[in-house]
């Protein structure tokens, strides 16, 4: 009298795997193009061999894989100025130890690492500067 009806499940679609071309295409474009139009949209899928919901998809994961990288930098930022300030007032009460660093010396290497920084990826270069910006 009554009939069970049981709810279909739906299939999850399978995960794609990008190819590192598609990458590197996807990667290009959202170092200066965060948000894509209906039309660059289209031509990037066509482009590519994507459909338009695999690249949409594809940026919503990057941005908020960007957000999260940024979130991570800001605190690596904010723990690094916490410990070179308890640093700086541990340098005096520390004796000196002959052949050892002096922190006279340690201090003026303070900016060496500034040139490694510099040398990273693009990537890395494009979120230095939105943390600068957001910083500001």
């Amino acid at each position: 009298m009554f009939a069970k009806t049981v709810p279909s499940k739906k299939r999850r679609k399978s995960r794609t795997a990008f190819t590192n071309q598609q990458i590197y295409e996807l990667e290009k474009r959202f170092l200066y193009q965060k948000y894509l139009t209906p039309t660059d949209r289209d031509e990037i899928a066509l482009s590519l061999g994507l459909t338009n919901a695999q690249v949409i998809t594809w940026f919503q994961n990057r941005r908020a894989k960007l957000k999260r990288d940024l979130e991570e930098l800001k605190a690596d930022v904010t723990a690094a100025k916490k410990t070179s300030e308890c640093g700086s007032e541990m340098d005096e009460e520390l004796p000196y130890v002959p052949g050892s660093t002096s922190p006279d010396e340690l201090r003026s290497r303070k900016g060496g690492d500034v040139d490694a920084l510099k040398a990273l990826s693009p990537q890395k270069a494009s979120l230095d500067s939105t943390v600068t910006s957001v910083n500001s």
